[in-house]
């Protein structure tokens, strides 16, 4: 069947074949490759197929993406169609899907969505071990989501992660006093404090924001040393570390620029370009959008990035919002779907979008550390690596169903908020987020 291109999707799709041709010459053919078999995967008679995914936050992303979706659609003669929604209800629409056995073939998810939703799947282990041969091996996240725990066997394909490192203004930082951010809790604490004393604020959101929430509220916990789980999926929440994490926040949130109760995950890219927010923790989309944006480029221009502080554990904990790929079972077009997940992986496809999303989802699969968007500008250099980061959803237990809902219920992002409102003392917010998580660790 023939790929449809609506009006309003060619309008789209015309403004994709620049972005295209220009993420092209910028990285050429620079991806190293092997000698890989790619799995014999017969496109179904009369196949289609629909993707969920969520809403772009640079525009290259869903440009490319369509671009790239309408050469699938067009070699392989299979009807696609593309539906972009929001961050905060992909995981609703996800679990409608997953309930009723109807709905899109293929979901780009959350990181954990997969593991939720396990028995609900087909297993992609022939598309993941090809690709994994092919591109040099999947990096720590890829790999770590990708697979069901416990096992070898992939239920998800991690298309990139986007990862959420500090994001500031190189000036003001200059004028708090410090040359570069600190890495230990005492010295950023004191940025933050003077940071606020010179009107140029830092913050972070404690509303229920998918990335930017769950991204803080884990680095608070893990800076101190705490982890929601141990290894065993023992809960561990409610610990002297976690604690000691909470009575920092005590500190520190008093520092934020007000409002980030409430922030989701727009929020700081917002006050960031308004010239109300000095630092906080973000993706590569926020820079992306300074630096394309004649009105915004002076800011640009002062913004750098850093590594999250490591606290007392000695390396940033930081993981990544990863973009996880699923087809479910109730797919009539199996094939179609696993061939189209390979297809916008292969480097013909995945390096243009890499390159023209600015590294916005860091790559999964090692060899594209090989792009040249990765050279393009020295402020990128702290995503290079972001799927690589040690760090995961339910650290420092498996990836599993209990770890998913975790993150999709905010416990720790909440837990945070009530500590920063004053509505909990922090041995009682760890102890409330105690009491959530054991309602699905059992």
């Amino acid at each position: 069947m023939a790929f449809i291109i609506k009006r309003r999707e060619a309008i789209i799709l015309g403004s994709a074949a620049a972005a295209m041709a220009m993420a092209r010459s910028a990285n050429g053919q620079s991806i190293p490759t092997a000698a890989a078999t790619p799995p014999k995967l017969d496109i179904e008679k009369g196949a289609s197929l629909r993707i969920l995914r969520p809403a772009r936050f640079v525009e290259p992303d869903e440009v490319i993406f369509r671009a790239n979706t309408a050469k699938f659609a067009k070699e392989k003669g299979v009807e696609v169609r593309v539906d972009f929604v929001g961050w905060e209800d992909i995981r609703q629409q996800t679990a409608v899907s997953a309930n009723t056995g109807a709905g899109p073939d293929i979901v780009l998810g959350w990181a954990e969505d997969p593991h939720i939703y396990a028995d609900k799947l087909l297993e992609v282990s022939d598309v993941a071990e090809y690709l994994g041969k092919k591109y040099g091996g999947w990096m720590f996240l890829g790999e770590k989501y990708g697979k069901k725990a416990k096992s070898n066997n992939w239920i998800g394909l991690p298309f990139g992660g986007s990862t959420g490192p500090i994001v500031y203004r190189q000036s003001a930082v200059k004028e708090a006093g410090f040359d570069k951010v600190p890495g230990d809790h005492a010295n950023f604490l004191k940025l933050c404090q003077a940071l606020k004393k010179n009107n140029k604020p830092a913050g972070f959101a404690l509303g229920n924001a998918v990335g930017d929430g769950n991204g803080f509220a884990n680095w608070l916990v893990w800076s101190h040393g705490g982890y929601l789980v141990d290894e065993d999926g023992k809960v561990s929440i409610n610990s002297k570390e976690t604690v000691a994490a909470l009575n920092y926040l005590k500190e520190l949130y008093p520092t934020f620029v007000p409002g980030t109760l409430a922030w989701g995950d727009v929020s700081n890219n917002r006050a960031f370009a308004a010239n109300e927010l000095f630092l906080t923790a973000n993706g590569v989309s926020m820079y992306f959008a300074l630096k394309n944006d004649p009105a915004t480029k002076p800011i640009a221009d002062d913004t750098d990035h850093a590594p999250l502080p490591p606290g007392i554990v000695g390396k940033p904990p930081q993981s990544a919002l990863i973009l996880n790929g699923m087809v479910f079972k109730h797919s009539k077009f199996p094939n179609a779907a696993k061939a189209y997940m390979q297809y916008m992986m292969e480097a013909e496809q995945y390096d243009p979008w890499l390159t023209g999303c600015l590294g916005y989802w860091s790559h999964p699969l090692a060899a594209y550390g090989k792009s040249k968007v990765w050279d393009s500008d020295p402020k990128l250099a702290v995503y290079r690596e972001g799927m690589n980061n040690p760090f995961w959803s339910g650290y420092k237990g498996p990836i599993t169903q209990a770890a998913g809902t975790v993150a999709a219920e905010y416990i720790l992002v909440q837990m945070c908020a009530s500590v920063a409102s004053g509505q909990a003392t922090p041995a009682d917010a760890a102890k409330e987020a105690e009491r959530r998580t054991r309602r699905y660790y059992r």
